[in-house]
């Protein structure tokens, strides 16, 4: 069984939506682009490094739109890396509407989700979520994914939708590996779902009141 990996940009109150430019998310959202302004050479190389090994897009349909109108003119350019890998492996969409598949190697998913995330869970080692911020949603409270890389960014926005909705429910997830910090201030963070829901404890005892008033 493959592993779905879920990538998110987000800010330090976890706002997801649109970091790439206002495009990607055209209702009324002030602050479409926030990612752009803090983009550094470290970060960049994480990203990179988190597509090793991709051999599948899963992609929500507003995404999916904004990649096949871009990716496949980009061969032989500046992002010739990422646009070979993204023409080159199947793409996923989940859509409720008709999407136009133009894109080589696209196929769009039935109305059963969880179930035809787990089919193309059989088929590939590793599903690479992008963007997609519904899907991710859904995916999360379906606990249907294997790794999220999360990178937090040092700007709080107060508006916006988050990588966590009202819908989200209990999940343990371990860390990775160290965080990680690029110098503009964006923090990689690298989980693992775990098994089991979070539990609960007592911080009474006498030896875990550091800190505490009186």
């Amino acid at each position: 069984m493959g592993l779905i990996h879920i990538a998110m940009f987000a800010t330090l109150d976890l706002v997801a939506q649109a970091p790439g430019g206002p495009e990607e998310d055209p209702d009324g959202f002030p602050f479409g682009g926030w990612q752009a302004p803090l983009l550094d050479e470290s970060t960049g190389a994480q990203i990179g490094a988190a597509y090793e090994g991709t051999d599948a897009l899963l992609l929500g349909r507003r995404t999916y739109d904004i990649f096949a109108a871009y990716w496949p003119h980009q061969e032989g350019g500046q992002d010739n890396e990422f646009a070979a890998l993204f023409n080159s492996i199947p793409k996923y969409v989940a859509s409720r509407g008709r999407a136009d598949l133009s894109w080589a190697g696209s196929t769009q998913l039935g109305p059963d989700l969880p179930g035809a995330v787990r089919e193309i869970r059989d088929r590939h080692e590793h599903i690479k979520v992008v963007g997609s911020l519904n899907l991710v949603q859904t995916l999360l409270r379906e606990r249907l994914f294997d790794r999220l890389d999360l990178w937090v960014h040092p700007i709080v926005l107060g508006v916006g939708k988050k990588v966590f909705d009202d819908g989200a429910v209990p999940t343990n997830v371990t860390l990775l590996e160290p965080p990680a910090a690029g110098p503009n201030g964006t923090v990689h963070l690298r989980y693992a779902l775990a098994e089991g829901t979070p539990g609960t404890g007592d911080m009474s005892a006498p030896d875990r009141g550091i800190g505490r008033d009186g």
